[in-house]
């Protein structure tokens, strides 16, 4: 029994640890808005845990004092009990109260929010299994293409218009926002604000197919200067092959099923049905959030990908070993 509680104490403590992917690892008002709903329901309800639990036990412990007799009770112990029900169900009635005030004051709170003048406008639509990301802006050269990494600079408001490919996602990321359900053919919005630079995981929350759990993406926050810098280079078409071992993986690329999916800018393909992969080099991860971007995770991804993820819609393209160095080089040196 002993052990039993402690499993759940370290589960509980375990779920709490601020990480990547922790709503108590808040990052900008959105989200301490939800930590602190969140702090006071467990700290609340524990409370009301634990005062149940002690009158239980001490119940328990006077009957088994007095032994299994049953004594018909007085007039004075009827009406004791009945008062204490009686304030046990008005207390439970302003204890819910209470708790329905703290969620809509919440809920009003990320609801209310209007456009401000110098808000970044992030369209995102979810497919099975990877996200598509697109920052929007009134003049087309400007608009930027990505997938599974959001940048955003640490002060600025930020709203994603979030939509679906294909079935219900849902996009949450609870270092800076709630969730938000992503439906076929209509755009929901959600706000957030980064407060200090940082890299925040997101998730799909809505089960989605086999792969739901690797659906993945980051969002890197960092300062203006920073964020310019990386929107200037995501501005720029894919990097041109300086060494013969580059260019070679161009063209093993360029002669493969993967110009039918991905687009590289600046070149031939122009693919629209998989991650554009102008700047894969500069991301994080791979296969949305799966895999760590280095080398040998792409040289895995690339030769077998079913291996890794499953039913994924990634084809598996045969080359030869010299081929798949080639290509790694390529695709290595798109920053």
């Amino acid at each position: 029994m002993k052990r039993l509680w402690l499993l759940v104490l370290l589960a509980a403590l375990t779920g709490c640890a601020p990480g990547p992917q922790s709503a108590m690892n808040a990052g900008g008002p959105e989200a301490h808005v939800i930590a602190d709903l969140m702090r006071n329901f467990t700290i609340l309800l524990g409370v009301i845990f634990l005062i149940v639990i002690g009158l239980a036990l001490a119940a328990l412990g006077t009957r088994r004092h007095r032994g299994m007799e049953t004594l018909a009770p007085s007039p004075d112990r009827e009406a004791k009990l009945t008062r204490i029900v009686g304030a046990a169900s008005v207390l439970t009635t302003v204890i819910l109260l209470g708790l329905i005030v703290i969620s809509v004051s919440a809920g009003k709170a990320l609801s209310d929010r209007s456009m401000p003048r110098n808000a970044l406008t992030i369209e995102v639509t979810a497919s099975q299994w990877w996200w598509y990301v697109r920052y929007l802006n009134d003049d087309a050269s400007q608009i930027i293409v990505t997938a599974n990494e959001i940048h955003i600079p640490v002060g600025r408001p930020v709203m994603i218009r979030g939509t679906s490919q294909d079935v219900i996602h849902s996009f949450w990321v609870p270092g800076l926002s709630g969730k938000r359900d992503l439906i076929p053919s209509r755009v929901t919005t959600v706000w957030f604000q980064a407060e200090r630079p940082g890299r925040f995981r997101g998730q799909c929350a809505e089960f989605c197919g086999l792969q739901h759990a690797h659906m993945a993406l980051w969002v890197v926050a960092e300062d203006e200067a920073a964020f310019e810098k990386w929107r200037a280079a995501q501005l720029q078409d894919a990097h041109e092959p300086s060494t013969d071992s580059e260019r070679n993986g161009q063209q093993v690329f360029l002669g493969s099923e993967c110009v039918l999916c991905h687009t590289i800018r600046g070149t031939a393909a122009h693919g629209q049905v998989a991650p554009d992969l102008t700047h894969i080099a500069s991301r994080l991860s791979l296969a949305a959030g799966t895999l760590a971007n280095n080398r040998g995770n792409l040289a895995g991804w690339i030769s077998d990908p079913q291996s890794i993820k499953p039913g994924n819609h990634m084809a598996t393209v045969p080359l030869e070993p010299d081929q798949l160095q080639s290509l790694l080089d390529y695709v290595g040196s798109l920053q």
